[in-house]
């Protein structure tokens, strides 16, 4: 895919891996579409992005199918249309055992973390299909293959987007929309309790997953990626 000129929609694109694809598909000469659940990291973003390029963005939860669709109907209005879209908004409560955790918290990680990614495509493949295909990237987790205790919730999301993103690649294929999941291992932001620190330099960063989007991105028409393993290549012995 020629990214130049394509508008993509970055779904929790105000920090971390989600920021760091925006910038990048900006610095390739994309236009870009953000959406958080935070108006001031929102404004906050756009700030720093608009420097690399035409961007813009609204605020959506994507536990809301409401919100996940006037969404993307906004980007719509700005820009014109949905060539990319990259479902990378999600939250992860790790720690606490099935016992100690409430439905309400397992809900909420499901909400995002899989139904968000059912809204955006349901919503988007029609808008794709218009313009004649397009790309959606899913961002999975090696903890959607791997369970581990105290991470049920975030498991069982994964685990699911996993099998929805295999699902799907194979519907919309013949519609010239291709899509990939990428699962990462340890990246160094703020998700899940870890912070940004020069002790965490072994984790990946998220201009790893940025860069990783670009090549699928930029990979021949007649090749599809479906899922990619990305691990950091030096963990600490254990």
């Amino acid at each position: 895919m020629n990214i130049k000129n394509k508008i993509a929609v970055i779904t929790g694109g105000t920090k971390g891996i989600g920021f760091a694809i925006a910038e990048s598909l900006l610095k390739a000469g994309a236009n870009v579409f953000i959406c958080a659940r935070d108006k001031t990291e929102i404004k906050r973003a756009l700030e720093k992005l608009s420097e690399h390029g035409k961007v813009d963005g609204e605020v959506c939860d994507v536990q809301s199918e409401s919100q996940v669709k006037m969404m993307l109907d906004e980007c719509v209005r700005v820009f014109g249309g949905i060539d990319i879209l990259v479902n990378n908004a999600g939250i992860g409560i790790v720690g606490k055992t099935v016992e100690e955790m409430s439905a309400t918290e397992f809900e909420q990680t499901l909400q995002t973390n899989l139904f968000g990614v059912f809204y955006a495509c349901h919503y988007a493949i029609p808008l794709m299909k218009k313009r004649g295909g397009g790309y959606i990237i899913n961002i999975s987790s090696l903890a959607g293959q791997n369970a581990h205790p105290r991470m049920a919730a975030y498991n069982a999301s994964k685990f699911g987007l996993n099998g929805f993103s295999e699902a799907l690649m194979q519907e919309v294929r013949q519609d010239d929309i291709k899509l990939s999941y990428i699962c990462p291992g340890s990246v160094n932001t703020y998700f899940g309790g870890d912070k940004p620190s020069k002790e965490q330099s072994w984790q990946l960063q998220p201009a790893d997953i940025a860069q990783t989007v670009l090549d699928l991105l930029n990979m021949e028409s007649r090749a599809l990626p479906s899922k990619i393993e990305i691990r950091p290549s030096k963990p600490p012995k254990k």
